[in-house]
């Protein structure tokens, strides 16, 4: 069972996962940590973070190592915000999953894709335009740590996958194995509640259940 845009076009990754809907509580907390500059917050949200990447890490074929990659901010914006919020979410992440899962072996490579250009907002784009926006916008920084290796892409938003489909080619290219991808939040939310309520009959379910992670994204 897929999205319509993965249907219609079938995504580079693997496979990807979100903990939840960009909505409410969750909602809240991700702007308190990438628009109020509050980053204390990240330690709770990468623990939420760590159970997605648990769900993934269930699957039999699932790699036993992997080398941790965050989706990189142009450094202007970087410099602008102080912080990526991105890799703050992912080294708490990392230092949860790692009691979660003690058996995985985590290999930090944060900066392994870097941003060679500034881009639009993509918040007002159609899904057609995000993709042209981010077109050429990646770049491998540090091909050492990706050449034959198995990326987990962290991020905290999945909208229409248009950057995680990106950053994914990217990595591909430089020659990486394959490409997991996790984000805190999905934010198409009719979507979600269609798959939650075809596998629970819950639709206002906080969370995307390790079955909808595998199949649905």
């Amino acid at each position: 069972m897929l999205c319509h845009l993965c249907e219609r076009a079938r995504p580079p990754f693997r496979q990807a996962v979100a903990y939840g809907v960009y909505e409410g509580t969750l909602r809240a907390l991700i702007h308190l940590l990438k628009y109020e500059q509050i980053p204390t917050v990240a330690a709770p949200l990468g623990a939420l973070l760590a159970k997605s990447i648990e769900s993934m890490a269930s699957e039999k074929d699932f790699p036993d190592s992997l080398t941790v990659v965050a989706v990189p901010l142009h450094a202007t914006k970087e410099r602008q915000r102080g912080f990526n919020q991105t890799i703050l979410l992912a080294e708490n992440a990392a230092r949860s999953l790692r009691k979660l899962r003690p058996e995985l072996h985590l290999t930090m490579a944060l900066r392994a894709l870097g941003r060679q250009r500034g881009t639009e907002s993509q918040s007002a784009l159609t899904p057609h335009q995000r993709r042209r926006n981010l077109r050429g916008a990646f770049f491998v920084a540090e091909p050492e740590q990706v050449i034959g290796r198995s990326i987990m892409l962290l991020d905290d938003i999945y909208t229409t996958g248009a950057t995680a489909r990106e950053c994914t080619q990217t990595l591909l290219r430089g020659g990486a194995a394959r490409v997991y991808v996790a984000t805190l939040a999905r934010s198409q939310r009719e979507d979600v509640a269609f798959w939650d309520s075809a596998t629970t009959g819950n639709i206002a379910a906080a969370s995307v259940t390790a079955m909808e992670a595998r199949t649905a994204i």
